[in-house]
C-alpha cells in the first residue's frame, strides 16, 4: 500500500491532471477553427437513410467560450483546493477540518444540555421526557441496526426491553457496555463432549434446566457432560450463568440464538462469538450517559411513562 502513497504518485497525479486540462483546451481550439470563407463544409462521413448526412461545422463560439470558462474554473479550483496529488490548496481546506469545525459548532450548542444530564443519575435522566427523546434519536442512530427499532433484538442480538441481561442491567454496567463494548465467546465443545449422541444428550440436559421441551432420558445421560465438558466454568453448577463473563442464564427461557435442539446442538459443537462495538470514543462521556439512561429505561420505566414496550 505504501507504493500508492509516495511522493512519486503525487507528482504523477498532478502531471496527468494538468496535461488533461491542457489537452481539453487544445482540442477545443482545434475543433473550433472557422472554415475558410467560400470553402464547402464537409461531412463526418456518416450517412443514414441513404441521403441523411452529418455536417462537420466548427464549434459555436459561445460553446467554445463556455468550455474555456470551465477549464479556467478547473485550474482555479486546483489552486485553491486539494486536487493535485498532495497539494492541499491555497485555502488549506480538507474534509476532516470541515467536519471538525461542524462538530465543534454543534457541540458548542448541545454540550451544555448534555452536561446538565451528566450531572444527574441515570434513573433521573431516564424519567426526563426531553432526555428520552434525545436518547431515542441516539438509539435509532447507533443501536437500531442490531437491536431493532423496537429494541427487542433478533437472533444473536439481545432484547433490551426485558430484564434478562448477559453482562448486567444496572446503570453502571450499561454505561460500561456502551463505552467499551463487549466480546462474548462460547467455545466450540463438540470434541470435548464426545459423539453426536453425547452432544444430543447434553443439549437435552440444557433444555431441562429451563423445563423446556426435552427428552428426560437423554437429559439424564447428558448431565455428567455438563460438568465434564467444562460448561459449569461459565454457566455455573446451577446453570444460572455469570454476568462477569457474559455467560447466559440457562434456567430461564430467554435464548439469544434460539432454544431448539438443533440450535443448541450447533452452539455446543461450533460455539458462538458475538461482539458489541465500543462507542465511548465516538460519543464521549456525556452522550454515553444519556444513551445508557434511555436503554436502562426500556426495561425499568413503568408502562405509560413514554418508554417503548
Amino acid at each position: 500500500m505504501a507504493d500508492f502513497t509516495g511522493s512519486g504518485w503525487s507528482l504523477y497525479i498532478s502531471i496527468v491532471t494538468l496535461v488533461s486540462v491542457a489537452f481539453c483546451v487544445w482540442l477545443a481550439l482545434v475543433l473550433a477553427r472557422g472554415r475558410t470563407p467560400g470553402a464547402q463544409v464537409g461531412t463526418t462521413g456518416h450517412s443514414w437513410d441513404e441521403t441523411l448526412e452529418e455536417y462537420n461545422h466548427p464549434l459555436p463560439r459561445w460553446w467554445l467560450w463556455l468550455f474555456m470558462i470551465t477549464c479556467a474554473f478547473a485550474l482555479a479550483y486546483l489552486v485553491l483546493y486539494p486536487g493535485l496529488g498532495a497539494w492541499q490548496g491555497v485555502l488549506g481546506w480538507s474534509q476532516k477540518s470541515q467536519y471538525e469545525r461542524e462538530v465543534a459548532r454543534v457541540n458548542e450548542v448541545v454540550e451544555p444540555l448534555f452536561a446538565r444530564y451528566l450531572a444527574q443519575d441515570i434513573p433521573t435522566v431516564a424519567a426526563d421526557a426531553q432526555a428520552r427523546e434525545i436518547g431515542e434519536r441516539m438509539y435509532l442512530t447507533y443501536c437500531v441496526q442490531c437491536h431493532g427499532s423496537n429494541a427487542r433484538g433478533s437472533r444473536g442480538f439481545p432484547n433490551l426491553t426485558d430484564r434478562d441481561w448477559l453482562w448486567g442491567g444496572d446503570p453502571e454496567t450499561i454505561v460500561a457496555t456502551i463505552t467499551a463494548g463487549r466480546q462474548g465467546v462460547m467455545p466450540a465443545l463438540g470434541a470435548a463432549v464426545g459423539s453426536a449422541d453425547d452432544v444430543q444428550n447434553l443439549a437435552n440436559f440444557v433444555l431441562s434446566l429451563s423445563d423446556s421441551g426435552h427428552d428426560a432420558a437423554r437429559a439424564a445421560l447428558g448431565k455428567p457432560s455438563f460438568t465434564a465438558a467444562g460448561c459449569i466454568a461459565c454457566h455455573g453448577a446451577d446453570g444460572k450463568g455469570n454476568p462477569a463473563l457474559g455467560a447466559p442464564n440457562l434456567t430461564d427461557r430467554t435464548w439469544l440464538y434460539g432454544g431448539g435442539i438443533a440450535t443448541l446442538t450447533e452452539t455446543i459443537v461450533k460455539g458462538r462469538s458475538n461482539q458489541m462495538p465500543a462507542f465511548g470514543e465516538m460519543l464521549g462521556k456525556s452522550k454515553v450517559h444519556l444513551l445508557a439512561a434511555y436503554v436502562w429505561g426500556l426495561s425499568n420505566l413503568p408502562a405509560g411513562s413514554g418508554a417503548p414496550r
